[in-house]
Formats: C-alpha cells, sequence, structure tokens
C-alpha cells in the first residue's frame, strides 16, 4: 500500500454558522468535501493545504491548528491515507473554479449539514462549532531544500 498525505482546510464563515464545502466530480456520482487534496514530494502539509484551497475555490487562507487528524485504507487504490484538516481563515481571493473537470461548486453549507461530509467519527457531532484545535508544528531544522 502506498502512503498518502492529503491536507484539508476548515473554513467557517463570520458568522461561524456555515462550512465552505466543494463539490468534487467523482466517478460515479459527485460529493462534498472540504477543500484540499494530496500533498505534492518536497511539500509541507501547510504549503500544500493554501495551494490545493486556492486551486480548488480561488480563496486566500491563512492556517490556524490542526482541527482533526484522521486515517483511512482505500483499497481499490491501494493507498493507506492520512487526511489532516486545519482550521483557516479566508484572508484574500474570490471564489472562482479553476478546475471545472474536478470542481463543480464552492458551497457554503450549514456546519450541522457540513459535518456529514467531513468524515467524523460517530461521537464528534458538534465538533465543528467547539473549534478545538491542537497546534502544527513545522520543524525547519530538519528540512532540506532540493
Amino acid at each position: 500500500m502506498k502512503r498518502v498525505d492529503v491536507a484539508y482546510v476548515l473554513l467557517v464563515d463570520e458568522q461561524e454558522e456555515n462550512v465552505l464545502l466543494v463539490k468534487n466530480k467523482g466517478p460515479e456520482a459527485s460529493y462534498y468535501t472540504l477543500p484540499g487534496g494530496a500533498v505534492e514530494k518536497g511539500e509541507t502539509l501547510e504549503e500544500a493545504a493554501i495551494r490545493e484551497v486556492k486551486e480548488e475555490t480561488g480563496l486566500d487562507v491563512q492556517l490556524g491548528g490542526i482541527f482533526t487528524v484522521s486515517e483511512a485504507f482505500f483499497e481499490e487504490r491501494g493507498h493507506h491515507t492520512i487526511l489532516f484538516t486545519f482550521t483557516g481563515k479566508i484572508i484574500g481571493g474570490e471564489i472562482n473554479i479553476s478546475m471545472p473537470e474536478e470542481i463543480e461548486e464552492v458551497t457554503w453549507m450549514n456546519s450541522q449539514q457540513a459535518e456529514q461530509y467531513i468524515h467524523l467519527a460517530r461521537g464528534f457531532e458538534g465538533l465543528i462549532e467547539s473549534k478545538t484545535t491542537v497546534p502544527y508544528i513545522l520543524r525547519e531544522a530538519g528540512r532540506h531544500q532540493s
């Protein structure tokens, strides 16, 4: 199995009632997720999260802490995936779908409804509203520029 890291960003509106989701085109059906995607070689989780949000939504974001870490086995793809979700805030840009072949919609959704799309385990209802995070720490000393 190939290890794949994915970085997502949880963005809430100013009233703290709605969550920004993207509707991805899937092989069988479209599905909602938080904006985000796979971390590329040589990229930090933070860099990947910021890049993916920009690519998928047109928005510039500043990241907060880690909201959730989860993992999944996607047998059909042969992937063991670790999913890191950051909190973030919008600092610029405007909603624009630059990849219509992948993303068909960018939408704000009520946080209770959004929870069903961000794969929280049973018993974690209300987690978005709790705003619990842990720090994300990049240890620069170990990073070599290629």
